[in-house]
């Protein structure tokens, strides 16, 4: 298997488990407070990865350069990003929420071509001769933007947005935060694949998002005086524990594995398969009825993507 195959397999499956992580959250968080499920899944997940971090990389070690990445990746990545996304679904429908969360594409992909156009700049700037081999052409970023925005407009259908704002103010700002969070939590990310494993990286990012997660678990706990406490039954467990082993540490792994290969952007694109994944999970698991629009907008969400995934092709 060639290593583009792998990270596009890896990728494809890390979707699977964040497109039924909403079935799982729903039944999780009907007994756990969102950031306290948060802080309980990730200790699930670091124990977990500590075993095969300590198995796959055990001489890689923690240095001090490295912190600033990892903490400002974990912090971001996981910690902020929940915080935001939790508390913006909580205001905001969550068909508009998902097509908030389906702009981190098109954010991400513009992010890079500035990025890509300031180290240009740079390097011409400096009188270096040779341009880097990661800037593309402007009609290739152009397509990307465009597939990115039918991908986009694919997850509108699939979600069934009635394009009538009908949230606070307040939640479409948390919902915005989460997008600049996960944007954030990829640019880190890349530059950490020079120096460490990929398990090496994900595992310190989610013990700095546990980390994070503990202040905000005691406050929750402190303010609900005990109101959401009850005693899990195994049913809750199991979805807390694919949550904790599938979606977080798997998951994040497995999204390290596509980040390094296919980068920031052509990555970034696959999050809009999430919304499309719940809707088929809902129609097999749920018995819940999917409409034509939603058939219609799971076909744009495949073609968005192989669109902005054709243009993001580079020469070697």
């Amino acid at each position: 298997m060639t290593k583009k195959r792998k990270a596009l397999v890896s990728i494809t499956v890390c979707v699977l488990f964040w497109g039924f992580s909403f079935i799982s959250i729903k039944i999780a968080v009907a007994v756990f407070p969102p950031m306290t499920l948060g802080a309980v899944r990730f200790i699930l997940a670091v124990i977990f990865l500590f075993f095969i971090k300590r198995k796959m990389a055990p001489g890689e070690k923690l240095t001090l350069k490295d912190v600033p990445l990892l903490a400002g990746a974990g912090l971001s990545g996981v910690t902020f990003y929940f915080f935001f996304e939790n508390n913006g679904v909580s205001l905001v429908p969550a068909s508009e929420a998902s097509i908030i969360i389906a702009a981190i594409p098109v954010i991400t992909m513009i992010a890079e071509a500035l990025r890509e156009k300031i180290v240009s700049l740079k390097k011409k700037k400096d009188n270096m001769d040779k341009v880097s081999l990661n800037s593309r052409s402007p009609i290739k970023v152009f397509l990307s933007v465009i597939g990115a925005l039918i991908s986009l407009a694919g997850v509108g259908l699939v979600a069934g947005v009635s394009f009538s704002l009908s949230g606070t103010v307040l939640g479409y700002f948390y919902m915005a935060g989460a997008c600049v969070c996960w944007v954030c939590y990829c640019f880190l990310t890349r530059p950490l694949f020079a120096h460490h494993s990929r398990i090496f990286i994900v595992f310190w990012q989610s013990a700095v998002g546990l980390l994070g997660f503990l202040p905000f678990a005691v406050l929750e706990s402190i303010l609900a005086m005990g109101a959401f406490w009850q005693i899990p039954g195994m049913y809750v467990w199991g979805h807390v524990i694919f949550l904790g082993l599938c979606c977080s540490a798997m998951g994040y792994w497995l999204y390290a594995v596509a980040l390094e290969t296919l980068g920031v952007g052509t990555t970034a694109i696959f999050i809009n398969f999430i919304p499309v994944v719940t809707a088929f999970a809902g129609f097999f698991i749920l018995d819940e009825r999917l409409r034509a629009l939603q058939w219609l907008g799971a076909a744009l969400v495949f073609t968005g993507v192989y669109l902005a995934m054709a243009a993001s092709q580079k020469k070697e």
